[in-house]
């Protein structure tokens, strides 16, 4: 049932669509279209992204070159411009939106379109041309041009005398894990009645540039809903933070899965006193709440991760003691010097350590282990609670009742049933420029061999680079496994991000405990000493073969 918030979400936003005029000589197949956020009420104002009008430039792509706003001349003349809204009443919860209703269709003008470069250049310190980034399937030169472009509609049918500015909240208030609801019509002006301001909610995956201009976010989106609105949720009412600027990401021939966002913050900023001959005051946007996303015991959840460098392959690591770290044996298969980066704590920022294998299961043992002794401590580390079981009224032999720092648990046993809300914390995606990525799901399957976990699946968008990360319970900050892999389909080349494999912690806590007991070795030889069933579970892993990234 549509709730108070997601109406408000809704109404905000809409389709903006351009079509050439009819005797043009070589018009386009086809309308462009994209999603659109209604800023203002009073006048009516409509903010989408540029690009919808690329097809339109009369100087064509080179136009995205130009270090200045472009007026409504830029443009060919005689375009018809189109504003889709939802039925008046309609997405309320006495009379939600049905594909009959009929859709309100305004005329608008272009103001301006609008380059913001704050966002271009965190785009370009954060997406690394040699990491072969792409924000479309055609992956056109064009596109990556008008990314940081944004274009102002006038549109007087939307004029609400009083009507105001739509809530705004910045963007340097965010956290990664924080939740956000995403607004968009997917495939733009392509069946509306059924597809217009649909939501989409995730977490705040990663952020980069100035007062967090740029963000990455989890939240699915298609393409057409680009140009539609990300809001902040909040017990005071939902605020717009961002504006979708792609819907796909490839990280070469990785699709990474998530959605690129620009503050809007930066959006207004960079749209101050452009928009003056149109008698327009852009409103500054209040500063957001800001709120540190924590684990189960007041812990940040981001500082459990840690970026493992072993070569020229890295991936994540899970610290569970000051002096202690776990993560895959294909992320330390090079044996080469070591490096682990932290991320910035209280009173630090990021510190990289000196560290040595000390520990590494078999290749042939299905589960990818590796442990790791660190030169130096952890300054000030709360160590991660792991969960005891997966299934209600049952916990797992051996030990697993034990913290890995030894000792007996404080805490009563917590399961972690599938269906749980879960998260991945790992250095995937812009993990190198940018610090952990926080990616949200549930815990989707959890496999077991004679009655014991060993696999779980989660829906966790997990990326080259994540291996060894922590698997963690939104709900209790609980320590549930280490990511192992993704899933590639290598007879295509294909990966599916949302479709993963971690090691449970159950398996690795008794060795753990025992190592860091008495410093024993021999403490890990059962994760060589498996049997067929746990092998055939994990029958999927890569063959034998040189170090991945993932």
């Amino acid at each position: 049932r549509p709730t108070a918030s997601t109406m408000a979400e809704e109404q905000a936003c809409c389709v903006v669509s351009v079509s050439g005029p009819p005797d043009a000589p070589q018009p386009p197949a086809s309308p462009w279209s994209c999603s659109g956020v209604v800023l203002s009420r009073d006048p009516g104002l409509v903010l989408c992204q540029g690009a919808v009008f690329a097809p339109f430039l009369r100087d064509g792509p080179d136009a995205w070159a130009q270090p200045h706003a472009l007026t409504p001349g830029a443009l060919r003349s005689g375009l018809c411009i189109l504003v889709l809204q939802p039925p008046a009443g309609a997405c309320t919860p006495a009379a939600p939106r049905t594909p009959s209703g009929s859709l309100r269709q305004h005329d608008a003008q272009l103001l301006a379109l609008v380059p913001c470069r704050t966002f271009q250049k965190a785009l370009a310190q954060a997406f690394s041309q040699a990491d072969q980034w792409r924000f479309s399937e055609e992956a056109a030169e064009d596109d990556l041009r008008a990314l940081h472009w944004f274009a102002w509609l006038r549109v007087p049918g939307l004029d609400t005398p009083g009507g105001g500015w739509t809530a705004q909240a910045s963007a340097g208030s965010l956290r990664k894990g924080e939740g956000l609801v995403a607004c968009g019509s997917p495939f733009g002006a392509l069946c509306p009645d059924l597809f217009l301001n649909t939501l989409s909610q995730g977490v705040v995956s990663n952020l980069a540039g100035e007062e967090n201009v740029l963000v990455l976010t989890d939240a699915r989106c298609l393409p057409g809903t680009e140009g539609g609105g990300v809001f902040l949720p909040s017990p005071a009412g939902s605020r717009l933070v961002a504006v979708i600027a792609a819907s796909f990401c490839w990280k070469g021939a990785e699709w990474v899965g998530l959605t690129l966002l620009c503050s809007i913050a930066a959006i207004l900023r960079s749209s101050a006193g452009i928009l003056d001959d149109a008698r327009v005051a852009v409103p500054p946007v209040p500063p957001g709440q800001v709120v540190a996303v924590q684990a189960g015991a007041g812990q940040d959840l981001l500082g459990w991760a840690a970026l493992v460098e072993c070569g020229a392959t890295w991936g994540s690591g899970v610290l569970l003691g000051p002096k202690l770290l776990v993560t895959c044996r294909h992320v330390v298969e090079a044996r080469v010097p070591l490096h682990v980066t932290l991320a910035p704590g209280p009173g630090w920022g990021a510190t990289v350590l000196a560290g040595r294998v000390v520990f590494t299961t078999e290749e042939l043992s299905p589960f990818d282990v590796a442990v790791v002794a660190l030169e130096d401590s952890v300054p000030g580390f709360i160590p991660p609670c792991p969960a005891d079981t997966f299934y209600p009224g049952k916990k797992c032999g051996g030990g697993c009742g034990l913290l890995v720092w030894g000792g007996a648990s404080p805490f009563a046993p917590i399961f972690c049933p599938p269906g749980e809300e879960v998260c991945v914390v790992g250095f995937g995606a812009l993990g190198h420029a940018c610090g952990p990525s926080v990616t949200a799901g549930v815990l989707s399957a959890v496999v077991a061999v004679a009655g014991r976990p060993v696999m779980l699946q989660t829906t966790c968008a997990v990326h080259g680079g994540s291996s060894g990360g922590p698997l963690l319970s939104t709900r209790t900050g609980r320590l549930l496994g280490i990511v192992a892999s993704n899933t590639r389909d290598t007879s295509v080349g294909a990966t599916y991000p949302h479709l993963n494999f971690c090691i449970p912690i159950t398996i690795l806590q008794p060795p753990l405990a025992r190592y860091c007991r008495t410093g024993d070795l021999s403490a890990f030889t059962g994760l060589n000493c498996t049997s067929k069933g746990v092998r055939a579970v994990w029958r999927l892993q890569r063959p034998p073969g040189p170090p991945s990234k993932l």
